[in-house]
């Protein structure tokens, strides 16, 4: 992604949590967003380690100062995450934390005598990884239909798949479509702001319902707003929201289309609570792999790769409209298990009047075709070409969504296979998820290219094939 549309996009995640200022790190690239001043350590004895630690060593070292180092949050919750303060979160910009950066060093030795992790910076998980999303969404003909296609098979209430999509709520009028009949959840809330225009994301938690009640329509889809600052929220609060989502039951599957790398092998600590829990219960986590065009590890998905969570995660990556080769924005990597269509989708998004500077300033579909090889992949063209396509229903000044969108990124391919490991259990009357996952995937033949590796992709039947259009750099 060029650079200006990094930071307006990472500018608009900041505007949504006003109160929490954030960086961009590790300190040598632009790979993550933090919270500045904030450290997280596991409750108990080692968050009172790191306490007393981190202000002996900021009160020994020039230019440093303890008096800022203390706890920000209870001792105990459910999360099992302690926030340890370390400095003035006013300091300095969005490039880096100086107060955060010499915590985690001045843990590092004994993190190494430990042999474990002691202490991680406060990530922000999102829809859009890097603030960065595949793509944003363009309307699409309700005469088209959605792609993929809703299977033919039937609902029944008593053999339903349990799904819990955990993203942004449901638009406001997402009951008027049919195809979400068996989808309920919590509403975005508000949609547009002032001037009109769309909110960043709004309509990708009903897109996604949308995509996996079409693949799998026996199912029992809820839809929480979890990732309502922009498609956002800080891993410290990501914890104890997972656990209020499956308060009232855990369900079959889980889909979550959000995440973030952190430079490390060993996952997320604001996560490894609710992760362990996970895998005391029989819930399968389907994750997307992320839209940054990196094989570096994009958690939760990554936590597929480590022995204790195989079978528990399913990492999902995006294949581009073809189907043949990975999207170019998808992540990648031996930590990725499958791919799954996840360029120029098409589904439920609902109905929205939207001035025309939306698209000027939002979609971004065709741009990956351009090749660029920034963090993000993606780079917005002047124009997508809606208003001058054959037929368009827009008035002159503005936009018109009628129910369905067009929409790219590894957020829709989770769903994708969410919706294919749903059918398979009912199609073969298995009640375990995990089973139906590892046999799903023993049993599949179909394969694509992702950066010339040969992997597992997995193509619904009501899925078609959209044309490549190759454009040269510059175009």
């Amino acid at each position: 992604m060029a650079p200006q549309r990094f930071h307006e996009q990472f500018d608009q995640i900041q505007r949504s949590m006003p109160d929490v200022p954030l960086a961009l790190g590790p300190d040598d690239a632009s790979e993550f967003i933090y919270e500045k001043g904030v450290v997280l350590v596991r409750d108990g004895r080692d968050a009172a380690l790191v306490e007393e630690t981190v202000r002996t060593h900021f009160t020994e070292a020039t230019g440093l100062t303890g008096d800022h180092v203390r706890r920000d949050s209870p001792e105990t919750n459910r999360s099992g995450i302690t926030r340890i303060r370390v400095g003035d979160p006013g300091h300095g910009d969005w490039r880096g934390d100086r107060a955060v950066t010499h915590a985690l060093r001045a843990m590092s030795e004994r993190e190494g005598r430990a042999g474990r992790r002691l202490v991680s910076r406060n990530h922000v998980v999102s829809i859009a990884v890097n603030s960065c999303p595949g793509d944003e969404p363009v309307p699409a003909a309700l005469s088209q239909g959605t792609n993929p296609a809703p299977a033919e098979a039937g609902y029944d209430a008593d053999t339903a798949v349990g799904v819990l999509v955990v993203d942004n709520g449901l638009t406001h009028d997402h009951a008027l479509v049919p195809l979400l009949a068996h989808v309920e959840g919590d509403l975005h809330g508000t949609e547009t702001d002032a001037a009109g225009n769309l909110l960043q994301y709004v309509g990708h938690g009903t897109f996604i319902a949308g995509v996996l009640a079409a693949v799998a329509p026996n199912t029992d889809i809820t839809v929480r707003n979890t990732l309502n600052d922009a498609g956002a929220i800080l891993e410290s609060e990501l914890g104890e929201k997972l656990f209020e989502a499956v308060a009232d039951g855990w369900p079959d599957i889980i889909s979550l289309s959000a995440g973030t790398s952190n430079g490390r092998p060993d996952g997320l600590l604001g996560l490894d609570a609710f992760m362990q829990e996970l895998r005391a219960h029989g819930t399968l986590l389907v994750a997307a792999a992320g839209n940054n065009a990196s094989a570096s590890p994009f958690w939760p998905a990554a936590y597929a790769a480590l022995p204790e969570y195989q079978g528990v995660v399913l990492s999902v990556g995006a294949l581009r409209g073809d189907g043949e080769f990975g999207a170019c924005f998808s992540n990648h990597g031996s930590w990725v298990n499958v791919y799954a269509p996840g360029e120029r989708l098409t589904s439920a998004l609902t109905g929205f009047d939207v001035p025309v500077p939306y698209l000027y300033q939002h979609s971004t579909y065709e741009a990956c075709r351009y090749g660029f090889t920034y963090v993000c992949t993606c780079q917005s063209p002047s124009h997508v070409g809606v208003l001058s396509e054959d037929g368009s229903t827009a008035k002159p000044d503005q936009v018109m969504f009628e129910g369905y969108a067009h929409w790219s990124g590894t957020s829709f391919a989770t769903p994708v296979v969410a919706g294919l490991v749903a059918a398979h259990m009912t199609a073969n009357k298995e009640t375990d998820p995990r089973a139906a996952r590892q046999q799903l995937l023993a049993t599949n033949t179909q394969f694509a290219e992702v950066r010339g590796a040969h992997v597992p992709a997995l193509k619904p039947a009501g899925w078609r094939s959209v044309p490549v259009v190759q454009r040269p750099v510059g175009a």
